[in-house]
């Protein structure tokens, strides 16, 4: 085993096993403040299911308790609140109405990479920060791929979540497994799934060792994600080993080039600008025929392909990573800082970042996304994760960027609002949510404004509209619903600004006080 590979594998067994296991005075919980109403009714609503179907509406939706008791056209609304003129005498009043005149309802996006992160370039961050930022983008479940904060706080942050202790959404845990033997890799999943992983995320290990991995996870009912990077297992061989989903892209063109990858004789892997730089070109040097071939094998056992377009843009624009609108009030300064680029850091490798490198990853992302696109038109199914954390891409803002990049790919709104939900769900295994049916859980986005006709009134930033022959704001998520639980999307905005304030204010005075004499 090469070194780098044997120094992945030791590091990935120190975090998952040595660790000292988290607990809940090391991981405090701010209150939740979503609400469960008994009887909630949401009026007048424009309503996309998530199920792939054409918009519908107004219709006027009852949530009763956690789930979606009815939906039906809209009526009048009567003196007591009900939504109907002519309801009987002994349906019961709401708790709650929302009026959602002009607005669309869909289901919560399910984001499948959405790590949890505590701190930036070493300094901590609130433990709801990103939390906040997720459910005031309308996203109703995460997959944590990985759990780097430790599998035992992520899963306790998913129990907090569950009881509405937290405000967050439904997190589904997931463990980064690899070890150097077979027997040892046995002993990482069994104790990883006694820890409470609902699943596990893969990344190098030799072909020995991810055999045994993929049959001991077998055994134990847990899926497996992988960021294959680059190794001996690419995406042909994974899918034949029975992983459950393919992150980024990693693994599908090295699985089509003739020969080796032409890679220059100065590269260096663990070098990450290296990495990065030269994984534009990838799939420049794949073989249609080969691509083909390989998307084939991926159908045929049935893995689910989640790209992540978005993490990878500021490779094809870095000026426009570095300046996004939504920085300013809602990144965190330690975020900001763990960005720029420092060679230590992973993910912040843009040093040297040329024309040439731009030009080269914005012909490489044409036809990676070509790729997806066909992959799903032959039937696969495609998801939504964002990876935010890295590389300029902000928790919230970048789950919807990576559905504008999905639009972008070829696919209409309507079938990228289904990956960002009822996909997501297809791929956890989640029967009851992903769709806005009567009898599903009541996990629910109510947006102001048509993401069907511009995606951009998702962002929490809004949009400028005509209405009445004047330039108004409007857009955003109003509310998001977490199975049943009712949280006013643009006060956890108002939060997290507060949030950022206090960071930039300690900083400023942190710095003051470094340059006292």
């Amino acid at each position: 085993m090469r070194a780098r590979d044997q120094l992945l594998s030791l590091c990935s067994v120190l975090a998952l096993l040595g660790a000292a296991p988290a607990t809940l005075d090391a991981q405090p919980a701010t209150p939740s403040r979503g609400v469960r109403y008994q009887r909630l009714l949401i009026r007048n609503a424009m309503v996309i299911d998530g199920a792939g179907n054409p918009a519908r509406g107004p219709m006027d939706i009852v949530v009763e308790g956690s789930r979606i008791a009815s939906i039906r056209p809209a009526r009048p609304i009567d003196e007591f609140g009900t939504g109907r003129a002519d309801a009987a005498p002994s349906e019961p009043r709401p708790d709650r109405v929302i009026d959602a005149t002009g607005m669309y309802v869909m289901p919560g996006i399910i984001d499948v990479h959405g790590h949890i992160q505590f701190s930036r370039n070493g300094v901590p961050m609130p433990k709801d920060y990103e939390y906040k930022l997720w459910l005031a983008h309308g996203i109703t479940t995460i997959r944590e791929p990985g759990s780097g904060e430790g599998i035992d706080t992520i899963v306790a942050h998913a129990k907090l979540s569950a009881e509405n202790r937290l405000t967050a959404p439904t997190i589904i845990p997931y463990a980064t497994a690899a070890a150097d033997s077979p027997d040892e890799v046995r002993t990482v999943v069994r104790t990883l799934k006694a820890r409470g992983a609902k699943g596990l995320k893969v990344f190098i290990n030799r072909p020995d060792v991810w055999e045994a991995l993929s049959d001991e996870a077998h055994k134990l009912d847990l899926p497996i994600a992988t960021d294959l990077k680059i190794q001996e297992v690419d995406a042909e061989r994974a899918a034949q080993l029975g992983i459950r989903s393919l992150e980024h892209w990693y693994g599908v063109p090295d699985a089509a080039i003739p020969g080796p990858q032409d890679f220059p004789s100065s590269y260096n892997y663990d070098n990450e600008s290296d990495r990065f730089r030269w994984a534009g070109d990838l799939w420049r040097q794949a073989d249609s025929a080969r691509l083909s071939a390989v998307l084939d094998t991926m159908l045929a056992h049935g893995v689910t392909w989640d790209p992540t377009f978005a993490v990878y843009e500021a490779n094809r624009d870095l000026s426009r990573a570095r300046t996004l609108p939504w920085f300013r009030d809602y990144a965190m300064p330690q975020l900001l800082a763990f960005f720029e680029p420092d060679p230590k850091r992973h993910g912040s490798y843009h040093y040297d970042w040329t024309t040439a490198d731009e030009v080269m990853w914005r012909d490489d992302m044409r036809i990676w996304m070509r790729w997806v696109r066909e992959y799903a038109r032959r039937g696969g199914n495609v998801t939504i994760g964002s990876d935010a954390g890295f590389i300029y891409h902000l928790y919230g803002f970048g789950t919807i960027r990576e559905m504008e990049l999905h639009q972008e790919a070829g696919f209409h709104p309507i079938e990228v609002i289904q990956q960002a939900t009822s996909n997501g769900a297809k791929l956890l295994g989640l029967t009851n949510t992903g769709v806005v049916r009567p009898g599903f859980a009541a996990d629910i986005a109510i947006v102001d404004g048509n993401p069907l006709h511009d995606l951009k009134v998702l962002y929490g930033l809004g949009v400028d509209v005509v209405q009445d022959g004047k330039v108004v704001h409007r857009g955003g998520v109003k509310y998001t619903i977490k199975n049943g639980i009712v949280f006013d999307a643009p006060a956890l905005l108002s939060e997290v600004r507060e949030m950022v304030q206090r960071a930039k204010a300690a900083q400023t005075n942190a710095d003051r006080a470094a340059v006292t004499p």
